[in-house]
């Protein structure tokens, strides 16, 4: 039992706070045991309103805003200087153009303001760790390379991968050790993944987009980095396996499912698989962080699941649910994953991996 104690809660800025990645992170961190909301940032259109006006209508959880949140006035996402006086490290999850957003995201960690970013903009950053916190922790020895690139001491970007990736990833990173050599995957994806609810995109509804821009080639090569190892101060991807993708938008509130054929060099049973599975857990288990979920992978033996309806909460939305593994006539196995892409794939993947960063000392 993990006794650590929370002498006084650290001071947390959300940049871009009024999407709706930024009103997870608020619903998130609104009764958050190790951190506070002391600030909040958006679009200049924004700024110098409180943030429930800069919001307006355009709240689009079913949770209710946070009551602590409602009056504070937004600050315009640029004003590092503003920013630094309220907070010790900011969460950004900015709708801007990538080269934007990454030189927005240097500005506050070349400020010292640590940076847990759900924006892709630094994603191959070379010093930038990468991070879904049970797999890739070793990434976190880039920080000190990629300080003293910025020249800061305590200013730093870390970033969490796509949201398409967590419905495969987990399944088959403790099946790496059969040496996987091919895995196809598409994935079904909520239209949250776009910011979007069905009342603002109605052409959704009883509707199947086969094309999300940018989604393929992320969800191909983002695994590769997320396995790779660190050398010399950077992430050398993983060369194996060759992973290809088909990304659809289904008409979906929240979940993105991914049916995954897999080949082997070393063929596992189904037994092993099972077992890997069912035993899988990382650091953020062992340190019983806030939102890690206690059971990483869920097996559901059950026929028709996982299901986004049934499923997608599980563990608060912090968990991965697998099911219908079963052998292949062509590949060695097949299975279907379910994650919830705003929790485990942006926000809550976000607080998990600053919640991370707090319990091993980065944000001192």
């Amino acid at each position: 039992m993990d006794q650590f104690v929370v002498k006084e809660k650290m001071k947390v800025g959300v940049v871009g706070a009024t999407g709706m990645v930024g009103q997870r992170f608020l619903t998130l961190l609104a009764d958050h045991p190790y951190f506070e909301i002391a600030a909040l940032a958006a679009s200049p259109r924004s700024a110098g309103k409180t943030y429930e006006e800069a919001v307006g209508s355009r709240w689009k959880l079913s949770t209710p805003m946070p009551e602590q949140v409602k009056k504070m006035i937004v600050i315009n996402a640029e004003d590092v200087e503003a920013m630094g006086k309220l907070c010790s490290f900011v969460f950004c999850a900015v709708d801007m153009k990538k080269d934007e957003v990454k030189a927005l995201e240097e500005k506050y960690a070349k400020a010292e303001i640590p940076v847990v970013s759900n924006n892709s903009a630094n994603r191959w950053t070379p010093d930038v760790p990468m991070l879904i916190p049970e797999i890739n922790v070793d990434h976190l020895s880039l920080i000190g390379h990629q300080r003293a690139r910025l020249g800061t001491k305590r200013g730093f970007i870390a970033v969490k991968p796509n949201c398409s990736i967590q419905s495969y990833v987990p399944a088959l990173t403790p099946l790496l050790k059969y040496k996987p050599t091919l895995v196809v995957a598409t994935t079904y994806q909520a239209i949250s993944g776009a910011g979007k609810t069905f009342r603002e995109w109605p052409e959704m509804t009883d509707n199947v987009i086969p094309y999300i821009g940018g989604e393929e080639e992320k969800s191909e090569q983002e695994p590769l980095r997320v396995w790779g190892k660190v050398e010399n101060g950077v992430v050398v991807k993983a060369e194996a396996p060759l992973i290809t993708t088909q990304c659809i938008r289904v008409p979906v509130t929240d979940g993105h499912t991914a049916a995954v054929f897999v080949k082997f060099e070393n063929k596992p049973t189904k037994e092993e698989i099972l077992k890997a599975w069912a035993d899988f857990k990382g650091l953020p288990q062992e340190l019983e962080l806030p939102h890690a979920p206690k059971q990483f992978v869920t097996y559901f033996e059950e026929d028709n699941r996982p299901q986004c309806a049934l499923d997608r909460d599980i563990y608060g939305g912090m968990g991965v649910t697998v099911g219908r593994l079963r052998e292949d006539s062509f590949f060695d196995y097949k299975f279907v994953g379910l994650s919830h892409n705003t929790l485990r794939g942006a926000a809550g993947g976000g607080v998990l991996t600053a919640e991370l960063l707090y319990r091993l000392g980065y944000f001192d």
